[in-house]
């Protein structure tokens, strides 16, 4: 399935001046609600913005979700630029975190951290991509929509994992619906741990392996022979098919990479934070990838900036509702939801508007 029709606006403006105003619209859509509900809009948006930004702690807070943002980000963008609408990766990310639990429970003890955290991370991008595998395979070769299986996935995986967690994995002696606590040698460094100056966070070096993964998808996607491949497939592919391209290579391969990228999500929480697998570990990841990518048009830069924002709000809201308890959670989501509706369904709105401004400047 194809996304978007050609733009005439120039590229630097569909990166920059459609998502600013989208993000305008939505927070003046919010202050309206905020204001409805007897809050003034723009104290709450100061709040906000404190809760992430004006604070050592909460700043940790804040990179700590944009890193798993970015990674699920990343995932719905590669396989857009294949053409494909990956609404999996929060299944992708649930099945990955079993991978990163198997390695942890059964080596935490045996291994050295250097051997160890590595093959989690890969453990994790292999069950990841192996989760994706299979909706991918019915697009291609069974012409099964891509979209209607990725959300048949989410639902199977939390099925499956609600029952392996409380019943196979589950701590012994526990009421949770919790594995044991992995072993500290399988623990990612925390960044107050490597730099004793900065305030204790959940924040660890998952985020570097994060910034990397975005540098990757950049060269990858955009200089690269396999990325050339890509992109041509997702913008027609029955011209790739003409010029000898293998269509339905290219969107396994795509689906898994990007199944892959999205189990890495996993490695953030449950190496880097809460150390052990409980059922609610995703926590929504995947579901936030997407309108990731959505506002960082597909873009690497333009995903890490966009997975700051909404790591932004996702710190700032938890302070936000601590401070004005008739701005609930609920709340918080239902910014992200309008965030989500005018960077997606609405993405164009103001094309028009600023393609009429730039031919008059043309003039």
């Amino acid at each position: 399935m194809k996304f978007g029709q050609p733009s005439t606006l120039p590229r630097w403006a569909q990166l920059t001046i459609l998502p600013a105003l989208n993000l305008l619209a939505a927070l003046l859509v919010t202050g309206l609600v905020t204001w409805m509900i007897g809050e003034d809009p723009w104290e709450c948006l100061k709040l906000l913005i404190s809760g992430a930004f004006g604070y050592g702690e909460g700043i940790g807070y804040m990179l700590f979700y944009t890193t798993s943002y970015i990674f699920a980000g990343l995932a719905v963008a590669t396989a857009f630029h294949a053409g494909l609408f990956n609404i999996g990766g929060e299944g992708q990310a649930y099945l990955a975190g079993l991978g990163v639990t198997l390695v942890m429970l059964g080596f935490d003890h045996t291994l050295p951290p250097y051997v160890l955290i590595p093959l989690a991370m890969l453990a994790a991008m292999g069950f990841g991509a192996a989760w994706a595998y299979i909706p991918a395979y019915l697009q291609a070769k069974r012409g099964s929509h891509i979209v209607v299986t990725t959300i048949m996935f989410n639902f199977i995986a939390y099925s499956l994992m609600l029952y392996l967690i409380s019943h196979q994995l589950i701590e012994a002696g526990s009421q949770n619906p919790t594995t044991r606590l992995f072993a500290e040698n399988g623990w990612i460094p925390q960044v107050h741990e490597v730099f004793t100056s900065l305030p204790s966070s959940p924040l660890n070096l998952s985020f570097v392996f994060a910034l990397l993964a975005a540098g990757l998808f950049y060269l990858i996607v955009w200089h690269s022979r396999w990325g050339f491949t890509l992109r041509t497939v997702g913008t027609n592919e029955h011209a790739a098919g003409y010029a000898g391209m293998s269509v339905s290579r290219v969107i396994i391969v795509a689906m898994c990479v990007s199944g892959a990228l999205a189990g890495l999500a996993s490695v953030n929480d449950l190496l880097g934070s809460s150390h052990r697998m409980n059922v609610l570990f995703t926590n929504g990841v995947g579901f936030v990838g997407i309108a990731v990518a959505l506002m960082g048009r597909n873009h690497p830069v333009g995903i890490v900036l966009s997975a700051l924002l909404f790591g932004a709000l996702t710190q700032g809201g938890s302070d936000l509702s601590f401070e004005k308890p008739m701005i609930t959670r609920e709340m918080i989501l239902f910014i992200q939801g309008l965030i989500i509706l005018f960077c997606g369904a609405l993405e164009n709105l103001f094309e028009p508007f600023i393609a009429g401004l730039f031919k008059r400047k043309d003039k």
